[in-house]
């Protein structure tokens, strides 16, 4: 498992100021810095990407994640958490995931177990 995470003062603890933020941050392109390296994961078949939504699209350290595992031969699926603007989350997914192997999205709060048994 790894944990997409950037720096503490990256993002207000205010949600409304956080999505100025990713705004600003999707807008200029200038996506947030990871703190930890990313491991190896061409050992894997699939990857699953779990996200909130903010302003309908994935949260923006999901763009510098996808970005640094552009080569990754596998699948990568998303599943994301929203309080009911998910509209565009799966398009964004996709726009950033660029030519990695993208498989249909999950909102989160509804069988996630049945949902990865589908991708396997």
């Amino acid at each position: 498992m790894y944990k997409i995470e950037v720096a503490p003062d990256t993002f207000d603890r205010d949600m409304y100021k956080t999505d100025e933020i990713a705004i600003e941050q999707i807008k200029n392109n200038q996506y947030p810095k990871l703190v930890s390296e990313i491991p190896n994961a061409d050992q894997y078949d699939l990857i699953l990407v779990g996200s909130p939504v903010w302003q309908g699209a994935p949260a923006t350290p999901v763009h510098t994640f996808l970005e640094q595992i552009k080569n990754y031969p596998g699948k990568v699926a998303s599943f994301y958490t929203d309080a009911g603007m998910a509209d565009g989350y799966e398009d964004t997914f996709k726009e950033w995931a660029g030519k990695l192997n993208v498989l249909p999205a999950h909102e989160g709060s509804n069988d996630l177990a049945a949902w990865i048994k589908e991708l396997s």
